[in-house]
C-alpha cells in the first residue's frame, strides 16, 4: 500500500515506514470490549486506510456501526533501535483510542484531522510490536462535525455514507532525540519576504541552531543560520524583490504559474546534525480589496467548482496517491481555476497536488447540525486543527466554518446561533490573518470576507435578471431571497465586499440511471441539452459584474446525486474542451 504518497508534503523525512494494508478488524456493537487485553474476536480483515463501509476494505458493510477495533502486528526494524519512534494517523473518524503492546499512547477525538503520538517507551525489545486501535463514531450523533454522512441508513437527498474508522493514511517515523516536530510557512508578499516558524522537540538543548536553505529551480535564493530561543525559531526570510511585474511573476505561485520554492532545514547541535526535514513554499498572497477578490496584489476572477472528494469504492478515501493527482488535473482541463472542498477536509496528498499544479482550493469545515454548547466545542477544537495542518499549503486562498446555517439553523432567531458564527469568523482571523474568511456561506451572512450566495435557478433568464440590479444594498439584499432566505443578517448590511456566486448549476444528467433513482437541482436528458443548459449558465455568471467569481455544483456524480460534469468513475459526460470553453466563457 504504497501508491498513497508521503502522508505529510511540507515536513518530508526520508525514513518512514507506511502501515497501510491488512489489518485485523472487529466489530463492537454490543459494546463488550474496553481494552486490548479484552477477548475479542478478531473475526475478519480490513484494508487500510480504505473505511469499512466501502467496498475497497473488503468488507463493504454499510449498516449501523458505533464502534469498531483495528489490530495490526508489525516488526521494528533493528537499525532504528535507539531513535524515536512517532505513530501517525492521518484521520480516524471519530473517537479514537490507541495501544501499542497493551500501553495506551494516544486518545483523539475528531474524524478529519491528524493526531500522533511518540510510541517509543510502550515499544517491546523484541522485534514484534502490536498496535490495537478503537474508533466510536456514533452513526446517530448529530452534534459532531460530520458533513455529508448520512444518519439515515441509506444515503438520502444530498448525504451520502458513512465513514468509519480509519480512512486515511497510518505511518511510523524515527527521529532523533531532538527533531523538528512542525514546520509552518506565511508568505509576506509586500516585503517579498517568507515567514518561517519552526517548533523543535524532545530533548531540548541549549544553543541549537536551524540553518534554512530556499531554493527555486536548484538556483540558492537564500542560507539562514537561526538559533532557537526555548524550542522554536521565527523569522522572516527575505527574498530578492526585482520590483516590475514580469521579473516579479516568476517567484510568484498562481494557477496560472504555480511556482513552489523548494526548502532545507538542518537542525544542528553545534556542529552535529540531529535532524533534517525536506520542505516547500510559495511566495503569493490573497486578500479583498473592495468588491474584488486579489490574488498577488491584482484583481482575480474565481472559477471555482464544487468537489465533494468522495468516490464510489472508497467513500472518503482516495483510491491512491493518483486518484488524488487525477482529480487536481481534472479541475483545471475543465476550465476551473479553483475547487471548493464541501464539507470536507481533505487529504493533504490533494493540497499538495494543487499547490503543485497549480489549482486554488476553498477549505470548509464539515458540519455538525444539531446545536448545542457541546458541538460548537467539537467545531473550534478539530477546525483549529484543520487550519493549523494546513496553514502553509499556498493552494489554500479562503477559510468557511460553516456552510448554509447548518449547525446553527437559527440565525435569524437566536444570538447564541449568531455569536457561533461571529466567533468561529474571528478564531479563524486569529489563527490566519492572511487569508479571507466567510463565516457562513449561502445565506443570512454575519461576519464575513465575502458573501457567498446560493442560487439554484435553471432558468439562466431569470438568473442573469436576479443579479443584474444596479443598487444591490437595496433590491437584492432587503428585497429579493435567492434561496428562500435572506442573504444577510440584521446588523451586518452589505459593506462592499467581493459577492460569489457560490453554488449554481447542479444539473443532473445520468442516461444510464432512472431518473426516480437520481437527484440533481434541475435535469437535462442528452448530451446536447446538457452542455446547453451548462454552457447558458456560465456565460450569465461570467457575464454578471456583480461577482467576483462563481463555484459550479459540481465536480462529479456522488452516489446517488447525478449532477457532476464528471460521471462517478471521473469520466466527462461531454468531452472536457467543452465544458473548458463554456467554463472560461469562451464561444465555441
Amino acid at each position: 500500500m504504497d501508491d498513497f504518497g508521503y502522508p505529510r508534503p511540507q515536513l518530508v523525512r526520508a525514513d518512514w515506514t507506511n502501515l497501510n494494508g491488512t489489518w485485523e478488524f472487529a466489530y463492537d456493537d454490543a459494546l463488550l470490549y474496553s481494552d486490548p487485553r479484552d477477548d475479542i474476536s478478531w473475526d475478519r480483515s480490513i484494508t487500510v486506510p480504505y473505511p469499512p463501509e466501502s467496498s475497497a476494505s473488503g468488507i463493504g458493510d454499510t449498516g449501523f456501526h458505533s464502534v469498531c477495533w483495528y489490530r495490526l502486528a508489525f516488526p521494528l526494524p533493528m537499525d532504528r533501535r535507539g531513535q524515536r519512534t512517532i505513530l501517525h494517523f492521518g484521520a480516524v473518524d471519530y473517537l479514537a483510542k490507541v495501544w501499542v503492546n497493551g500501553e495506551l499512547v494516544a486518545q483523539h477525538e475528531g474524524g478529519h484531522t491528524p493526531f500522533s503520538a511518540d510510541i517509543t517507551e510502550a515499544l517491546d525489545a523484541d522485534e514484534q510490536q502490536v498496535i490495537v486501535l478503537r474508533a466510536e463514531d456514533d452513526p446517530a450523533d448529530l452534534a459532531k462535525p460530520r458533513g455529508k454522512q448520512d444518519w439515515q441508513l441509506e444515503p438520502h437527498s444530498i448525504w451520502y455514507p458513512r465513514t468509519t474508522g480509519i480512512w486515511q493514511t497510518v505511518w511510523l517515523e524515527p527521529v532523533g532525540a531532538t527533531y523538528i516536530k512542525s514546520l509552518r510557512w506565511t508568505p509576506v508578499f509586500e516585503g517579498f519576504e517568507i515567514g518561517c516558524e519552526i517548533l523543535a522537540a524532545g530533548d531540548l538543548k541549549s544553543g541549537l541552531t536551524v540553518e534554512v536553505k530556499v531554493s527555486h529551480g536548484g538556483k540558492l535564493l537564500a542560507d539562514d543560520l537561526y538559533m532557537l530561543v526555548g524550542q522554536e525559531a521565527n523569522r522572516k526570510i527575505a527574498l530578492s524583490d526585482p520590483g516590475i511585474d514580469d521579473s516579479r511573476n516568476e517567484l510568484l505561485w498562481s494557477p496560472e504559474r504555480p511556482t513552489l520554492l523548494d526548502a532545507e532545514l538542518t537542525l544542528r547541535a553545534g556542529d552535529q546534525v540531529l535532524d533534517r526535514v525536506r520542505s516547500y513554499t510559495a511566495l503569493r498572497s490573497v486578500s479583498i480589496n473592495r468588491d474584488r477578490f486579489m490574488l498577488n496584489g491584482r484583481p482575480y476572477h474565481l472559477r471555482l467548482v464544487l468537489d465533494q472528494g468522495y468516490w464510489t469504492d472508497t467513500i472518503m478515501t482516495a483510491p491512491n496517491d493518483a486518484a488524488l493527482r487525477k482529480d487536481v488535473e481534472l479541475a483545471k482541463a475543465m476550465g476551473f481555476n479553483g475547487v471548493r472542498k464541501h464539507q470536507k477536509i481533505e487529504d493533504p496528498r490533494y493540497l499538495y497536488w494543487a499547490d503543485r499544479l497549480g489549482l486554488m482550493v476553498w477549505e470548509e469545515m464539515p458540519s455538525c447540525y444539531a446545536f448545542s454548547p457541546r458541538a460548537v466545542s467539537r467545531m473550534v477544537r478539530e477546525w483549529t486543527e484543520a487550519i493549523e495542518r494546513d496553514y502553509s499549503h499556498p493552494c489554500i486562498i479562503v477559510w468557511v466554518p460553516y456552510n448554509e446555517s447548518w449547525g446553527v439553523p437559527n440565525l435569524t432567531a437566536m444570538q447564541a446561533h449568531r455569536n457561533a458564527v461571529e466567533a468561529l469568523y474571528h478564531l479563524t482571523r486569529v489563527l490566519d490573518a492572511n487569508r479571507p474568511v466567510i463565516g457562513n456561506d449561502g445565506w443570512e451572512a454575519s461576519a464575513t470576507d465575502i458573501l457567498g450566495i446560493h442560487d439554484y435557478d435553471a432558468d439562466p433568464h431569470k438568473l442573469g435578471a436576479r443579479y443584474a440590479v444596479s443598487d444591490p444594498a437595496t433590491t437584492l439584499f432587503d428585497r429579493r431571497r435567492p434561496g428562500g432566505r435572506i442573504l444577510t443578517l440584521d446588523g451586518f448590511p452589505h459593506r462592499g465586499q467581493p459577492i460569489v456566486l457560490t453554488e449554481f448549476g447542479g444539473i443532473a444528467f445520468d442516461p444510464r440511471a432512472p431518473a426516480h433513482h437520481t437527484w440533481g437541482y434541475s435535469r437535462a436528458n442528452t448530451a446536447t441539452a446538457f452542455e446547453d443548459s451548462y454552457r447558458a449558465l456560465l456565460h450569465v455568471v461570467n457575464e454578471t459584474a456583480m461577482f467576483s467569481g462563481f463555484c459550479y455544483t459540481q465536480f462529479a456524480d456522488t452516489f446517488q446525486e447525478t449532477n457532476g460534469l464528471l460521471n462517478a468513475d471521473r469520466s466527462p459526460k461531454i468531452p472536457l474542451e467543452l465544458i473548458s470553453s463554456a467554463t472560461r466563457n469562451v464561444p465555441q
